[in-house]
């Protein structure tokens, strides 16, 4: 059974890297709760060594959006343990984007989350997380016009900005075996952000492509809907390295909303609900007990009609090196 899992789990990568008209969704990486605590990909795992309960973790992020900016992030995730069952972590990125409009880079969102372990044997452990992530600025950076003049202080997408713009609540919990990792958690947008994009405002002559301009979802003060992910993914572990290969759908469960610009009433944005599927993979070699270097690929394959909260991604290529102490 696990050998014919395997086998459509590798024959949904070849074609996707086949084909990669068909691979486009939610970027989780970028709105960070499912790397958050209990949700995080290729958690360590042995019973039969004791493990160090300190980490930090540096890390490049590549991500290709379905227009044209390219997404940087470097980020460091420290997890500390209070107690033999009880760990915090933090998340610190810092993002750079490039792209057709402009060209923008500064502090992500600061990602907190607890985790506590609420059952283990020798088979299994059971965790649980609660966290929020807290922005780094409102969402509205203004273009700078180095790339045309015409366009100097106008609001960029949601694309071009280094924060989502909102204050949100996470929580979610994992079980946790030699080969396997599930979990499930939720996501929640607790305030709006200060975007300003409106898309009419970039039409020629501001932008030569009204095409272009039109392949970005207008995205006045956001209020982002609800997301809920579950996370299935199938280790394999060895003396010094690791690989693992898994799904991760993402349901946007409730609309999101913009305000109008005449009436600042809010309206709920069809298409924006629904499921976003990537496929991960993510190979990780241990120098020792305490320093290991890891590769991370994800493409997606099912997206949401309507995204304007600037999370879609093509692919994404992650490199991190990890040191526990």
């Amino acid at each position: 059974m696990e050998k014919r899992t395997l086998t459509i789990l590798f024959l949904i990568i070849l074609t996707g890297l086949l084909d990669t008209r068909l691979v486009t969704a939610q970027g989780c990486s970028d709105a960070g709760f499912c790397t958050m605590g209990a949700m995080k990909p290729d958690q360590a795992y042995n019973k039969k060594v004791e493990l160090k309960l300190r980490s930090i973790e540096v890390s490049y992020y590549y991500g290709e959006s379905t227009t044209s900016p390219i997404i940087n992030v470097a980020n460091l995730d420290a997890s500390f343990s209070i107690t033999n069952n009880l760990g915090f972590q933090i998340k610190l990125p810092y993002q750079w984007v490039t792209g057709n409009f402009d060209n923008t880079s500064g502090m992500g969102d600061i990602s907190l989350s607890l985790t506590q372990r609420v059952a283990s044997n020798e088979r299994f452990d059971i965790n649980a997380t609660i966290g929020m992530k807290i922005p780094s600025n409102d969402a509205d950076k203004k273009d700078s016009g180095s790339k045309r003049p015409a366009s100097k202080g106008l609001s960029l997408p949601m694309y071009y900005q280094t924060s989502l713009g909102s204050y949100d609540f996470v929580a979610g919990g994992s079980m946790i075996s030699s080969k396997w990792l599930v979990a499930a958690g939720v996501q929640m947008a607790l305030t709006a952000n200060n975007n300003n994009f409106w898309r009419g405002e970039w039409f020629p002559p501001t932008y030569p492509s009204e095409s272009y301009v039109m392949t970005y979802d207008n995205a006045t003060k956001l209020k982002r809907g609800t997301d809920v992910m579950i996370r299935v993914e199938r280790n394999f572990r060895f003396s010094n390295y690791s690989f693992n290969i898994g799904l991760l759908p993402i349901y946007r469960i409730t609309k999101d909303q913009i305000a109008d610009r005449t009436t600042g009433e809010y309206q709920k944005l069809e298409g924006t609900t629904g499921l976003a599927m990537t496929l991960l993979s993510s190979f990780t070699y241990n120098f020792n007990v305490s320093n290991s270097i890891k590769l991370s690929y994800g493409r997606k394959f099912t997206d949401r009609k309507v995204n304007p909260d600037g999370l879609t991604r093509v692919q994404v290529f992650i490199v991190a090196y990890g040191f526990r102490f």
